[in-house]
């Protein structure tokens, strides 16, 4: 899972190279502001992957293909529905982009042919979350990976194709990126059907009584997403008030964030698979000695994490940007970077464990808890301190949710409610 996750940034650093190599900087300008908004959008529906793998983990413990399928049938309908939506409503999240970004003409221009391209891939971007969400429910990560892989191939042979040689420009980036979602896809449908040779699809699994449980998982999941969110756009937006300077260090800090995710989570998504299907067994104790020994991988990467932050920090600040007066400035917040792993690392792995169980409920008031009443007052207390400020604000919310959840894990072991 830990390398399935490195291979998911080579899209966007593929189709930076490519516009990045075009006689005009406006041309990545616009894609990149268009790619990330399309990124955040597909991020919010984030929730139907938690909500497949877990469902999908308990089944398999169960031993229920039946439950698998409609787990999937049902995880693939709402997708489409949503993508429907999201399709049926571009104009709106276009013109959204384009005011948000205050862009000037040739990048507004840029920024529309990007999205009016890359928008067409929502039906299988967000079928892929329930794919392979399902896949990793199933504990299929090699699967996974080389689905990951090829896809990544695809869209980077595409996009030096269709740029260079057929000379679309930045909608040819756009294509790329589409054939390779909707070839993610198809490769996944196509192992999903080695798992499920013989299967049929019920109605009954579309009327309210059975999709009730899906739904209010993908709610609070939801609103668990968006809160996250918020919060991490209120540090972007801040630190734009504190300057220039700010705003470009905070743009390097997340890199490092990112890099933290794409291992944590890795961990955190094997949790998911593993602790759901000791739910489908109902084994409170198999629960717990998960839990334990994917927390032990989790802190030992994290360990990992912060020794290399602390030792090679400039250096990774180096490669990230030459300039001499944001690398001093960034180096102030190393301490902070190193510490980050070592504070995020309990909420990262407790979120695949609670999605494992599938208490998205849990999850949802952990964080709201956690954004009103640790992340907003330390943004207040520490308000004097800048910039700064606002990292040790977050990495208090960390800590909290993950101590939030981590006490919540240790109640309903004791009173023997783990199980459900």
């Amino acid at each position: 899972m830990i390398l399935s996750n490195l291979t998911s940034p080579i899209m966007g650093l593929v189709d930076t190279a490519v516009l990045g190599h075009l006689d005009a900087t406006y041309y990545l300008a616009g894609a990149s502001v268009s790619a990330l908004f399309i990124t955040q959008l597909y991020w919010l529906c984030g929730f139907l992957r938690m909500t497949s793998t877990g469902l999908s983990a308990q089944a398999k413990g169960q031993q229920d293909t039946l439950k698998a399928t409609q787990t999937l049938v049902q995880g693939i309908a709402l997708s489409v529905l949503l993508a429907a939506v999201i399709l049926a409503s571009q104009s709106l999240w276009l013109e959204l982009v384009i005011v948000l970004a205050n862009a000037q003409q040739h990048v507004a221009d840029v920024i529309r042919d990007y999205f009016s391209m890359r928008i067409w891939g929502a039906p299988a971007a967000l079928s892929n979350l329930v794919l392979i969400g399902w896949l990793i429910g199933q504990q299929r990560a090699k699967t996974v990976l080389w689905i990951q892989v090829v896809g990544n191939l695809i869209n980077a042979l595409l996009s030096v194709s269709l740029v260079v040689y057929w000379q679309l420009d930045v909608s040819g980036v756009a294509l790329a990126t589409v054939i390779a979602e909707y070839s993610i896809m198809g490769l996944s449908l196509w192992a999903i059907r080695q798992l499920l040779p013989h299967y049929s699809i019920d109605l009954k699994w579309f009327r309210f009584r059975q999709l009730r449980q899906l739904l209010a998982l993908n709610a609070h999941s939801f609103v668990r997403n968006i809160t996250l969110q918020l919060c991490l756009a209120f540090l972007v937006f801040q630190g734009m008030r504190f300057g220039a300077t700010s705003a470009a260090v905070n743009a390097i800090l997340l890199q490092f964030f990112s890099l933290i995710a794409l291992g944590l989570d890795g961990v955190a998504y094997s949790a998911e698979a593993l602790v759901g299907e000791q739910q489908g067994k109902k084994s409170a104790l198999g629960i717990a000695s998960v839990t334990s020994q994917s927390l032990l991988w989790s802190l030992g990467f994290a360990f990992s994490y912060s020794f290399v932050f602390y030792v090679y920090g400039d250096g990774i600040v180096a490669l990230l940007t030459t300039h001499t007066d944001l690398q001093i400035a960034a180096s102030n917040y190393l301490p902070i970077i190193a510490l980050l792993p070592l504070f995020a690392h309990w909420c990262f792995l407790l979120d695949g464990v609670f999605i494992g169980l599938t208490r998205a409920r849990a999850m949802q008031n952990s964080m709201l808890l956690s954004a009103l009443l640790v992340y907003a007052p330390l943004c207040l207390l520490f308000r004097s301190m800048g910039n700064q400020g606002l990292w040790f604000a977050l990495l208090g919310f960390l800590l909290a949710r993950g101590i939030s959840l981590g006490a919540y894990f240790i109640y309903l072991y004791r009173i023997k409610r783990l199980v459900v």
